[in-house]
């Protein structure tokens, strides 16, 4: 999945632009649905526990995106709802 490369690599180099974030959540979400996105964001809860668990400098950066995936899907689940 080209999404978690981006997400690998960004963390790698410690640094994301927000609008890379967004774009990649919406890159997941129509490839294969929310769905998907909750596929990314289980895969970000286990990293980011096993980057804490060793210390690595960009446990932070790591939380944030698994924060922003979880966001995404409340937000999209309350657009739908809404609908």
């Amino acid at each position: 999945m080209r999404a978690l490369d981006t997400i690998a690599e960004s963390i790698r180099v410690g640094y994301v632009h927000p609008t890379t974030v967004l774009n990649t959540l919406i890159e997941v979400e129509n490839d294969g649905g929310l769905l998907a996105v909750r596929r990314v964001e289980r895969q970000l809860c286990l990293g980011t526990h096993a980057l804490r668990e060793r210390g690595h400098p960009n446990t932070a950066l790591a939380q944030s995106w698994l924060g922003a995936a979880r966001a995404y899907l409340i937000t999209q689940a309350e657009r739908k709802q809404a609908v």
